[in-house]
């Protein structure tokens, strides 16, 4: 997460910006008839999220349940030490990995949680084994797997309470 600050949000920002993370996909002229501007006032705006690191980047979005095979499951972690160096380690182990889809650090009695998906059960075990049994700094994980993705989703609010709230 960056530590910048955030850029100054206008009410069609934010239409704009909830628009964008329901579905990236919909042309310039579709997202200004949603929010009341131009395609070009669009994409200046759009262009302004890029440059400010707002809008990170633009991904499609696949149902696991689609296809044959696919594992996913959380895994708690807990560290053996808690200094900087370890923790910042740890960090970029889960980055690196293709198979980490989500890794969150907690408070609490757990360090992290990280979201697997695997091609099979095998390849699950195999990717466990290589994330976090030869890392001498794991005290402790636990893997649950996923039966069924309920809900899934990166939607932020990008807007606070408003004042009437």
């Amino acid at each position: 997460m960056s530590t910048k600050p955030p850029p100054a949000l206008d009410r069609l920002d934010h239409r704009l910006l909830a628009q964008l993370q329901a579905d990236s996909g919909q042309t310039l002229e579709a997202l200004g008839d949603a929010i009341g501007l131009s395609p070009s006032a669009v994409q200046r705006r759009i262009a302004r999220y890029r440059a400010d690191g707002l809008l990170l980047r633009q991904v499609a979005v696949l149902d696991p349940g689609r296809f044959d095979g696919i594992v996913l499951a959380t895994v708690f972690v807990t560290l053996e030490q808690e200094s900087t160096a370890l923790h910042r380690a740890f960090r970029e182990r889960m980055r690196a990995a293709p198979e980490v889809q989500q890794c969150y650090e907690l408070a609490g009695s757990r360090d992290y949680l990280v979201i697997l998906a695997a091609t099979g059960m095998r390849a699950c075990r195999d990717i466990l084994d290589r994330l976090f049994m030869t890392d001498a700094n794991v005290k402790r994980f636990d893997t649950h797997f996923v039966f069924d993705a309920v809900k899934t989703g990166l939607t932020l609010p990008t807007a606070g309470p408003s004042a009437g709230d």
